[in-house]
């Protein structure tokens, strides 16, 4: 019978399956932009940000074979650092791992086909199981569309819409708005709202002013709340990939939105407003200036996201009006690959007697 370096000796002749951690960021990207649709929420310099948000240990896992090559990057979360096992499990030991916050998922180049999704599947599996990783969750890219190559692999549900503006000519931008947005649009104009761009510090620091007290007045939960030295590292690092759009009137900032950018995708990434000047709808021409200053660019796609929950609210519609014929979905996926360990630490959970073991919250022993 082979060992189990025999085994992994044997698999590594066969498949190129890695880890690429975080401090190997030059091999990291050369990685990510090896992929011909690589987006923005792949780089090493947007996960930073993530890292010193608290989110986890950005990892890239990367395989190869003579058909296809495929990566897939994650935030690593060391189970024992949750309040619910502190002290219940050994650290360092066991660990999930999630999507950045964003989209993402595995993206799949080559002649991609049943076999080659079964090799990926079970090489993938194999290295996360070896690292300690009992389970992952994904939210895959609505504009890529990465979701197609993946059933095979995850159990995927569709939450629902998104919205894409396409970026191909200011007439198709400016046609695919609804009639009404149109004029809400040409009101901002007449009214004098103006809208700028640009990445000076004191332009971060007025977003994280207006941000935070955007959130505070839709009691958001504190997840969405970030720091100053994340706000740094946007500006520092994701420097040549983000610009905060705002909207001035009669010499006020009332209106600021952080865009990201990459390979030919935009996409609205944090938001705030002065609520007292809503009226003006300065947010309608900020996002209308901003997809023609994608389109100027040369970039393809603006992706505004969707609803609160992927749920056809408010936020929804206000973002559907850039595009009233919009077809990308947003799709979720899960996958164990140590399920006795799940299963024990869904047991520890289940000691509390306010655990609901009937919520769809995945993983379940993370549930609040």
């Amino acid at each position: 019978m082979l060992s189990v370096k025999e085994i992994d000796k044997q698999r590594k002749a066969e498949f190129d399956v890695s880890v690429i951690k975080f401090d190997e960021i030059e091999k990291w990207d050369k990685i990510v932009k090896s992929f011909s649709n690589f987006d923005v929420y792949y780089l090493s310099d947007y996960v930073k940000a993530f890292k010193i948000h608290g989110d986890g240990e950005p990892t890239l896992f990367y395989y190869q074979d003579q058909n296809i090559k495929a990566m897939n990057v994650v935030m690593k979360r060391d189970i024992s650092v949750d309040k619910s096992f502190t002290g219940k499990i050994p650290p360092n030991t066991y660990f999930d791992i999630a999507t950045p916050y964003g989209y993402g998922g595995f993206l799949i180049e080559g002649k991609t086909t049943e076999d080659s999704l079964k090799n990926l599947d079970d090489e993938y599996s194999h290295l996360c199981k070896k690292e300690g990783i009992i389970c992952e969750f994904v939210r895959f890219h609505p504009v890529l569309n990465n979701v197609e190559d993946l059933k095979y692999i995850y159990d995927i549900s569709t939450l629902g819409k998104t919205i894409t503006v396409d970026l191909y000519s200011r007439n198709q931008i400016w046609d695919n708005l609804t009639s009404k947005n149109r004029n809400m649009i040409r009101k901002a104009k007449k009214s004098g709202v103006e809208i700028y761009w640009g990445r000076d510090p004191k332009l971060f620091d007025q977003f994280i002013t207006l941000y935070n007290a955007t959130m505070d007045k839709d009691n958001a939960k504190d997840f969405y709340y970030f720091k100053k030295d994340f706000y740094d590292s946007v500006l520092n690092v994701l420097k040549y990939n983000s610009l905060i759009f705002y909207g001035r009137y009669e010499g006020k900032i009332i209106s600021m939105s952080m865009i990201l950018y990459s390979n030919e995708q935009v996409h609205y990434h944090l938001s705030a407003s002065d609520r007292e000047y809503q009226y003006l709808a300065p947010t309608n021409l900020l996002l209308f200036e901003a997809a023609c200053w994608g389109c100027v660019n040369g970039f393809k796609t603006f992706h505004l996201g969707g609803g609160l929950g992927s749920k056809e609210d408010s936020l929804f519609k206000f973002k559907k009006v850039f595009n009233k014929n919009s077809n990308s979905f947003f799709s979720i996926g899960r996958k164990v690959f140590d399920k006795n360990r799940y299963d024990e630490l869904v047991l520890i959970r289940k000691m509390k007697v306010e655990f609901d073991t009937q919520s769809d919250f995945f993983p379940l022993y993370r549930s609040i």
